[in-house]
């Protein structure tokens, strides 16, 4: 069991659900003003993607990611900033003629998904270790073995601290194997994605199985989609992990109530001091995931 929990919130994601809450934010101040509401309920870690502020759709704008980042610093908030770096992989087939790519394709290098890690310099940036396919239909990430070494390479010359986004057992063989080929520096930090049509399910064997699979010395937290969120929460701290939560994940707080990122939080929370652990503050966070302390 984790006696000292650090909740990270992923505030906005990318997927289809501005359109479905209201509390999803969209805009660069919106965005930020949600990651102050976290740090504020217990977060200890933000997790940002940006959106394009007219349309709500997912963005790799490096202005975007600035402007969200300076908004979050101004506030005074001292909460870790892990920025996404795993836009660029969406590949959309057509079914009938595969070498066709239909709207909705975004797909680009593995160094071209790091500008706005190169300019700002985030505590965090995520790496996400694998292709698979993404929901039904012809939805792809993209994400290859060359990708991800090219990828890890850069961020280790940074002196970012890569968190790596597990979708199935596969993906954490080959994180080991970058690890292994020196690509990654200790302490490992590991994100293990659960629920995600159509990577590892969110069943507690699986993810005791995962955790089992780690490296020696990891740090790790868990997550699970939709109404899983909270029941993982439990999970990953009793096999002593930590725990994400947030609007990327999940859009409510109970049946029929749309939730906020700081609910969301403040439900973690509860259950973390239920369980008998600490919330980690974002000092805390540092000193276990090996971050550069405040500046």
């Amino acid at each position: 069991m984790n006696n000292e929990v650090i909740i990270t919130c992923a505030l906005t994601g990318a997927g289809d659900t501005v359109r479905r809450s209201p509390h999803v934010p969209v805009t660069p101040a919106q965005i930020a003003a949600s990651a102050v509401e976290a740090a504020s309920a217990g977060a200890a870690v933000v997790h940002i993607h940006v959106r394009d502020p007219e349309t709500g759709a997912p963005s790799r704008d490096p202005r975007l990611y600035a402007e969200v980042v300076e908004r979050v610093k101004e506030a005074g908030t001292d909460v870790v900033i892990n920025l996404t770096a795993g836009m660029g992989g969406d590949l959309v087939v057509d079914p009938d003629e595969p070498l066709r790519y239909l709207p909705g394709t975004d797909l680009v290098g593995g160094l071209e998904r790091l500008p706005h890690v190169e300019e700002l310099l985030p505590d965090i940036c995520t790496l996400d270790c694998g292709s698979l396919n993404f929901g039904e239909g012809s939805n792809l990430y993209v994400s290859t073995p060359d990708m991800l070494r090219a990828g890890a390479r850069r961020v280790q010359e940074l002196g970012v601290r890569p968190e790596l986004e597990i979708f199935d057992t596969g993906q954490l063989w080959f994180a080991k194997q970058l690890l292994a080929e020196g690509l990654l520096d200790d302490p490992t930090v590991f994100q293990l994605c659960m629920g995600v049509p159509w990577g590892a399910p969110a069943d507690p064997g699986v993810l005791q199985s995962m955790v089992a699979m780690l490296p020696e010395g990891a740090q790790w937290a868990g997550f699970a989609l939709g109404r899983m969120q909270m029941p993982w929460v439990a999970q990953s701290i009793l096999l002593g992990g930590n725990v994400r939560v947030g609007l990327e994940d999940n859009l409510y707080l109970s049946k029929g109530v749309k939730a906020t990122n700081g609910q969301l939080v403040e439900r973690a929370v509860r259950i973390t001091e239920l369980l008998g652990s600490a919330v980690a503050t974002p000092d805390q966070a540092r000193a276990r995931l090996g971050l550069k302390p405040r500046g």
